[in-house]
């Protein structure tokens, strides 16, 4: 499968969730999935999922994206087989909660995930779009990247970093005719919401399908149309 012959999408954070929901979105639109996570059982069940519903069969990078040597072997090998990338989802992310007792070693591990692996993935594969002059960068980050919650400080440090970093490439690739946009979405209905105490119930909560849907959109702007970010909130976040 060459470049040329369809569209490349690298997902991350794909084996479940948001990122889930995303890839086998962008699957039926006909895109060639690279999907990552750190869970390879996982990722082979997306990757079947995929095929069995008539899906170009992804390729399946089971890595922690903080490893620096592994995502460069793997940009490399992307690179090598597809000779582009065209959208890149920076979706894979963790939470702790706390904030002045929030052991310095989780807020470490949330800066290396949701934030340096982010901008090492951009710096990877930013130069091949802007030999294509052509490219999508999401950033899923949070509505926590908007509002600075009590007793999540940790996290949301983390997050208004990315949507700091969104912002500055929207302004530096757009010329390039790289497209950035964050998704600061509020509670969405995942394992993570669950696991960080949310109260909401999940028919109350944004559905991981809504982030795809919003891509969907995204894609189908014209050139002319730029979107730094969207915020995404439900009728008990507001």
């Amino acid at each position: 499968m060459s470049h040329k012959e369809s569209n490349i999408a690298v997902v991350t954070g794909a084996s479940r969730g948001i990122g889930k929901a995303i890839a086998t979105g962008l699957a039926k639109l006909g895109y060639q999935l690279v999907i990552i996570a750190r869970n390879s059982f996982e990722l082979e069940k997306v990757s079947k999922e995929i095929t069995d519903k008539g899906g170009l069969k992804p390729a399946v990078f089971p890595l922690d994206i903080t490893n620096q040597k592994e995502v460069e072997k793997m940009v490399s090998q992307i690179l090598n087989e597809y000779k582009g990338v065209d959208v890149l989802v920076n979706n894979a992310g963790i939470h702790f909660g706390g904030s002045l007792e929030l052991p310095l070693e989780d807020f470490k591990s949330m800066l290396d995930t949701n934030l340096t692996a982010q901008l090492m993935l951009i710096q990877l594969i930013v130069p091949v779009m802007k030999q294509q002059q052509s490219g999508y960068i999401f950033n899923i980050a949070s509505r926590s990247g908007k509002v600075g919650f009590a007793g999540s400080a940790g996290y949301c440090a983390t997050k208004f970093g990315l949507v700091g970093l969104n912002e500055s490439l929207y302004r530096e690739l757009t010329p390039f005719g790289i497209n950035v946009t964050a998704l600061c979405p509020a509670w969405v209905n995942t394992s993570m919401a669950s696991q960080a105490g949310t109260t909401l119930g999940p028919d109350e909560m944004i559905q991981p399908q809504d982030l795809f849907e919003t891509i969907k959109w995204l894609l189908t702007l014209s050139p002319g149309a730029c979107v730094k970010e969207v915020v995404i909130t439900n009728p008990k976040s507001l």
